[in-house]
């Protein structure tokens, strides 16, 4: 039986600070000059639309079909893929989200992910600009399940567990990540992967945020055991992957640590 593989690629770029349509220019042009030939799905990172400052989300927030959308939908016809859009600040029904979405080969909106968790630490206040996102989403591309998560919400393992247990193969997260923080990002993207037994796309923004705020870059591919398949430092460009599911769903009925999961885990406390 032939193997059930996707090639992936994901795009790490410097956004322009609060320009929507610099924006989408950029990434056209990566995408035209470096996409891999016979890919199948393509991310993006988050809030790659106006980069990570919260005080540009609301002036640059789109309705759902609005330009970005339009200019996804466009490119996933124009180059047979499928797209996780990374994120952009989007309207609905009178509120602001970060929203990721998802666009199919023939240019369908299929699936929209709002952020679950928001980042308001460190002179950050997303809450104040954007509302959360209620509940986890799961987008199906090809056959093939993708748990979509942004940025902060890598350090909530509770997500990806439930992910994991309706049916994720691949774990995706799309980020904006500081250079201040480069350990929590190399730990928590691999333990996620490595303790979901799932692949894993960490793609974060590079480049200058501003004066003395850097984005990290260092994006990768990471396989169900931890091991880095594919990688970037701080430049632009796309990494790809070939992800072999067969061979991950192996390791999986091999070793079942999932079953071993309790229901409960009551705490006794002697004090």
């Amino acid at each position: 039986m032939e193997q059930k593989t996707v090639k992936i690629s994901a795009l790490q770029m410097s956004s322009v600070i609060g320009d929507v349509d610099a924006n989408i220019s950029k990434v056209g042009n990566i995408i035209d000059s470096e996409l891999p030939p016979d890919t199948d799905v393509l991310v993006l990172p988050e809030v790659w639309t106006c980069g990570w400052s919260c005080s540009h989300f609301n002036q640059t927030a789109q309705n759902i079909d609005g330009s970005v959308v339009s200019f996804l939908s466009n490119t996933a016809q124009k180059f047979n893929i499928n797209i996780i859009g990374g994120s952009f600040i989007s309207i609905q029904n009178n509120k602001f989200y970060n929203t990721c979405p998802v666009i199919d080969r023939k240019g369908n909106l299929v699936a929209l992910y709002n952020k679950n968790h928001l980042f308001s630490y460190y002179g950050c206040d997303e809450g104040s600009y954007v509302k959360a996102g209620e509940c986890p989403v799961i987008a199906e591309l090809d056959g093939i399940s993708y748990g979509l998560t942004i940025c902060y919400d890598i350090r909530f393992p509770e997500i990806y567990r439930a992910y994991r247990k309706n049916g994720a193969d691949v774990l995706i997260n799309c980020a904006a990540w500081g250079s201040k923080k480069p350990i929590p990002w190399e730990m928590m993207t691999k333990s996620r992967a490595i303790e979901n037994q799932c692949y894993m796309v960490a793609l974060t923004q590079c480049g200058k945020i501003s004066e003395d705020e850097f984005n990290l870059g260092h994006s990768r591919i990471i396989d169900y055991k931890g091991e880095e398949l594919s990688s970037i430092s701080e430049g632009e460009g796309i990494i790809s992957s070939v992800l072999n599911l067969e061979e991950m769903y192996d390791f999986r009925a091999k070793c079942l640590v999932l079953n071993d999961i309790k229901d409960n885990y009551e705490v006794k406390i002697y004090a």
